[in-house]
């Protein structure tokens, strides 16, 4: 888990990860003479992402990382599996793959506790890891491929206040993430951080199991009998599938959510449509390509037995080690740049824009 002076050690070597993933391209030469250009060479390579609830897995993440491995070595099978949101499911996943021949692995952990037994597995059977998306902890790591979680939180929060008006006596219900994950307490303490500072009263908070849309809605609805409709000015949500939820238990309660604004995170196309409809007041842009694409490149060269590019500029201590990092930029996005995920290709006007969102792409500017 990132501490606030990890984040920002961590933060300061992020620009130069991004820069070495952008001068090594996709088939340059690393240090020392290595190559992520898979060339003729074949191997395995597991990927195990955490759960299909969140939209980005199955649909952004997967394919990106298959096809930047695709592009580096053509011959080179990835091994996918989804532990839809089960520790013991992806541990018994992890093992079938390197019992399959996989010669690297690539995990976003259900569980970032649990999984350091499939890092200590992994490593007994010479396997690399790599740490996708969530940190594992107290394990021997090759490397480490997200965003800093703490900077989200605190971008969530600051576009919070501004829509506000500031934060002194504002009341806010927290909707934050899986306990099991990683990245959920920075979202959380980078939040509070802000609010704190702004004098934010925190009126009920909840952490929630799976980042489950479903019970995101029940905390809400939880929050709404135990303060009143006009108990709370806003909600802080850690992510756009959890979004949906309480943006859901407001409309149920007869409570318009462009009157209590509400955070999300990670681009999803319904949290962008909601967005643009005023449902929503902003999200967090990942750049999933680019994270599957460092991801891609570190994997190839480490499964067929290659020194991958110096791409990981920054450390982050897992509590067993500082683990060698590539950590990416996020963006902010609302109704004012919502453009930047078109322009970022990550979706198309034409996804945004259909049926009962077209008149409201018009009005925000945007062209199907």
């Amino acid at each position: 888990m990132f501490s606030r002076k990890t984040s920002s050690v961590a933060a300061a070597g992020a620009l130069c990860g991004v820069l070495a993933i952008a001068v090594t391209g996709c088939g340059s030469s690393g240090g020392g003479g290595s190559s992520t250009s898979g060339g003729s060479s074949s191997a395995k390579i597991a990927f195990l992402l955490p759960e299909n609830k969140t939209a980005r897995y199955e649909h952004q993440d997967k394919p990106y990382f298959i096809k930047s491995v695709k592009k580096l070595c053509p011959n080179c099978k990835v091994l996918y599996n989804n532990a839809n949101q089960d520790p013991a499911r992806q541990q018994q996943q992890a093992e079938a793959a390197i019992t399959n021949g996989a010669k690297a692995l690539v995990i976003d952990a259900v569980d970032v506790e649990a999984a350091s037994s499939i890092a200590s597995a992994a490593k007994r059977a010479h396997v690399p890891v790599i740490s996708y998306g969530r940190l594992i902890s107290n394990a021997d790591l090759n490397y480490f491929i997200s965003i800093d979680p703490y900077k989200v939180g605190q971008q969530q929060a600051r576009r919070l206040l501004a829509a506000l008006g500031g934060g002194q006596g504002k009341r806010v219900v927290m909707i934050n993430g899986s306990p099991t994950d990683s990245n959920s307490a920075p979202y959380k303490n980078g939040a509070l951080s802000v609010f704190k500072n702004a004098g934010v009263k925190v009126v009920k908070s909840y952490d929630t199991p799976d980042w489950s849309p479903d019970k995101a809605q029940t905390e809400m609805d939880q929050a709404i009998t135990a303060l009143g409709k006009n108990g709370f000015d806003a909600v802080y949500v850690a992510n756009d599938g959890m979004a949906s939820g309480a943006i859901a238990s407001l409309k149920g309660a007869g409570i318009n959510p462009a009157t209590r604004p509400v955070t999300g995170q990670d681009a999803e196309l319904d949290g962008v449509q909601r967005i643009v409809a005023g449902e929503q007041l902003m999200t967090v842009y990942q750049p999933i390509n680019k994270i599957a694409q460092a991801a891609a490149q570190l994997a190839v060269p480490l499964a067929q037995g290659k020194t991958p590019p110096p791409i990981a500029k920054a450390k982050v201590d897992n509590g067993a080690e500082k683990v060698p990092s590539v950590l990416l930029d996020t963006v902010m996005v609302d109704k004012h740049n919502v453009d930047s995920v078109i322009k970022a290709g990550f979706l198309t006007a034409k996804q945004i824009c259909t049926g009962p969102y077209a008149e409201a792409c018009t009005k925000a500017g945007i062209a199907s």
